[in-house]
């Protein structure tokens, strides 16, 4: 199928080009915070509201002040494309997505993005609009053949490295089907058992990181405001940052990538990590082992290669049943990792029984025919719209 795809790049800009990266960089945050601002007063104090048709034309006359004329000596695409992200960005707001969009600061990540109009892709050379040479992108990966960039988005992250996400259309193909399945019960221990008995371990990157990041950190905050040697602490502590989210990244997806090509179909627990957070002493176990942003990998990667994600509810009791005769415990506690069932005798790992039983229900619910949890609760699967269905008897 055909499929918009981003491919990203490390870039190394010369400085000439830093310093037109540097000017688009600013105009941008300057066009979005003042589009935003715009759009909150418009709202509350005139009870109307701005979309991108009316801040596109206000932009043509901000361009025109001679307070804001500055806005003109970079290009025009990158500035429309922030009104462009603003009005996503609200989108996402109202849907319930997001919250609401808040102004862009200078020391986070920066970016801009350049449509075809702003950018020149001539055999394989990549110019940017205001730009005399083309970038020196660094090819980790090919880019499919005939590929035509619908539109490039360059980065500047806090560690001081550019990165450009080109978009393309790719034709994806299924990869041949399988007959295997499997549950996967995430963990903090363990970030993944499998109902197969694999156990993958939980890598811990920022536990392994955080004490070289509180020593950057403490003498970041020793340094005078406004110093040079501040600004060096602040990029030592934003490159451990970067190390840290690299490596996670790069283990989240090698992972996801592997049990997409190996089975057909993955069940998982629909967990609301957002609420997870707030526990009191497992908050940053629970930040660091990254577990939404894994079942999202294996949510649009099983789209992409023709596979089956099946999430189960939240509420679904996959430790305290017996996968062998389906006894269920009144409680059990989060430091038993082994039991015995009461009813049938058998002894039972904790994460390896609740993996099962996530399999077990995830195949039931993807042959339409699954269970309620409680009264108003269904199991659902993954892109689909759970259907109504009494709790059985």
């Amino acid at each position: 199928m055909k499929q918009k795809r981003a491919f990203k790049y490390r870039v190394y800009p010369t400085a000439q080009q830093q310093q037109i990266l540097a000017q688009t960089f600013g105009c941008c945050r300057f066009i979005y915070n003042w589009a935003l601002r715009k759009k909150t007063d418009a709202y509350y104090n005139e009870q109307r509201r701005l979309y991108y048709k009316d801040l596109s034309l206000l932009l043509t006359e901000l361009k025109q002040q001679e307070e804001t004329h500055w806005l003109n000596e970079v290009s025009s695409v990158p500035l429309q494309q922030a009104l462009r992200h603003l009005d996503k960005a609200f989108l996402n707001f109202f849907e319930g997505r997001a919250k609401y969009p808040v102004f862009h600061k200078k020391r986070n990540t920066q970016s801009a993005t350049y449509t075809a109009n702003a950018f020149t892709w001539r055999n394989g050379c990549l110019t940017l609009a205001k730009m005399s040479e083309p970038l020196a992108i660094r090819w980790s990966r090919p880019l499919p053949d005939r590929a035509a960039p619908s539109s490039v988005t360059i980065t500047k992250d806090c560690a001081n490295r550019y990165f450009i996400s080109i978009l393309v259309e790719d034709g994806i193909e299924h990869v041949p089907s399988v007959e295997t399945s499997i549950g996967a019960d995430l963990g903090l221990t363990s970030f993944v058992v499998l109902s197969t008995g694999e156990v993958v371990g939980n890598p811990r990157f920022f536990h392994k990181d955080e004490k070289n990041l509180a020593k950057a950190q403490r003498r970041h905050a020793r340094k005078k405001k406004g110093s040079k040697n501040r600004d060096k602490a602040r990029l030592k502590v934003a490159r451990i940052h970067a190390r840290i989210a690299d490596r996670r990244r790069d283990f989240l997806h090698k992972l996801s990538t592997r049990l997409i090509r190996e089975n057909q179909t993955i069940c998982v627990e629909s967990l609301q990590v957002k609420n997870m957070v707030k526990h009191p002493t497992l908050s940053k176990a629970i930040s660091d082992v990254g577990w939404s942003e894994f079942v999202a990998q294996l949510e649009y990667k099983a789209d992409w290669y023709g596979r089956d994600l099946v999430k189960i509810d939240k509420w679904y009791p996959s430790s305290k049943r017996c996968f062998e005769c389906g006894h269920l415990l009144d409680s059990l506690a989060l430091d038993v990792r082994q039991w015995t069932c009461p009813a049938c005798a058998v002894q039972h790992d904790r994460d390896i029984n609740a993996a099962k039983n996530i399999r077990s229900v995830g195949l039931t619910v993807l042959n339409a025919c699954g269970e309620a949890v409680r009264p108003g609760r269904v199991l659902s699967r993954s892109g689909k719209t759970p259907r109504s269905r009494k709790p059985s008897r």
